[in-house]
């Protein structure tokens, strides 16, 4: 039983913001304090660390669903099959819908059924949920629709990751440079060709780990409107990640049969350059492996992190030769992998 990617579509939102646009922002410490640094040093550290330089956000017209829709009707198109015949989507994401310049979620109806009525799919049989799993989600999403395929519940799923973080930021708050909007889609069906999914691993840390991310209030104490953002400890994520997330990876590979020599690309969440760089590293540490050249493309520069949909959107970006240096080609084995809020870890080993 072969369980492919069959067909995969991005949406990047239009509207580009440049690093240079929060050097006029009043940031401030998490306690409401001055931070006793320009802007521009701010602005420089941040990039020096994330590798951001500019990300994108969401036209204000448009939602998470409507992000996931039109990543959706690209990865359909992709695969190739009728809409109808899909028994199952699944939509990951984090805050639901929130419209521009308001701070509330809306989640009813969910997301996946809002994508499933944009689409136009009539059938009842096609089940659309939601998946809320912190920046794994996608993964997470594919894990669950192969189960669906394993099963015998389903033949073919579409896994979407939407998310319109830069509206549910602080800007008071320096992290909220590093967040942005995005949609990812992938079909996922059981196949005759060869390969597809060989392992996954999945892992919830919730223990003394649970609040690494969290939603609180703003930095600037002086506002007493009730709105909370999305708040995080970096260095405790920071250090959560690289203690975690290669030991994942590892079982994953090692679970798949493949060697580390074997694998062309990872493609990893698009949460910190030197973060990820740093997995990597140490992953390749725990097979006593040097690092191959071009193993990570990285699309966080341009694109910031858009959480749920960055995997599927690097993936597009390769599929459709958009990442200069990166191609994926039949037999490439590809890691998957993820780490956000929950705190959650997941990876797949996937075989082209």
């Amino acid at each position: 039983m072969n369980i492919r990617i069959t067909g995969v579509g991005s949406y990047i939102p239009k509207i580009v913001q440049k690093n240079e646009a929060f050097k006029d922002h009043s940031f401030l410490n998490i306690d409401g304090s001055e931070i006793h640094s320009s802007n521009e040093v701010i602005v420089e550290k941040f990039k020096a660390i994330t590798g951001i330089s500019e990300r994108r956000y969401a036209e204000d017209h448009l939602t998470a669903s409507d992000l996931g829709a039109l990543a959706a009707e690209k990865a359909i198109a992709d695969a190739g099959i009728d809409p109808e015949t899909l028994d199952y989507i699944i939509l990951a994401h984090n805050f639901g819908d929130v419209k521009s310049g308001s701070i509330q979620s809306d989640i009813l109806p969910c997301l996946a059924a809002r994508v499933k009525n944009s689409l136009k799919i009539k059938n009842p049989k096609c089940v659309a949920y939601d998946i809320l799993f912190g920046c794994p989600g996608w993964i997470e999403g594919v894990i669950q629709a192969q189960a669906f395929i394993k099963a015998g519940m389903a033949k073919r799923c579409l896994v979407i990751g939407a998310e319109t973080l830069s509206r549910v930021v602080d800007p008071h708050d320096r992290d909220s440079m590093i967040y942005s909007d995005g949609a990812g889609a992938t079909i996922i069906e059981l196949a005759e060709e060869d390969g597809g999914i060989l392992s996954h691993e999945s892992a919830s840390y919730t223990h003394d780990e649970v609040y690494h991310l969290f939603f609180g209030c703003s930095n600037n104490k002086s506002l007493e409107d009730g709105n909370r953002f999305i708040k995080m400890y970096g260095r405790k994520i920071y250090e959560f990640a690289l203690s975690n997330v290669p030991a994942a990876m590892k079982t994953c590979l090692d679970n798949s049969g493949m060697d580390i020599k074997d694998v062309k690309k990872i493609l990893i969440h698009q949460a910190n350059e030197k973060m990820d760089e740093a997995i990597v590293n140490r992953f390749y540490r725990l097979y006593k492996t040097p690092v191959p050249e071009g193993i990570m493309p990285m699309s966080i520069h341009k694109l910031g992190n858009s959480s749920v949909a960055t995997v599927p959107t690097l993936l597009d970006l390769i599929k459709s030769g958009q990442m200069e240096g990166h191609e994926l080609n039949k037999g490439d084995i590809v890691i998957f992998a993820s780490v956000g809020a929950g705190m959650h870890i997941n990876a797949i080993t996937y075989k082209y």
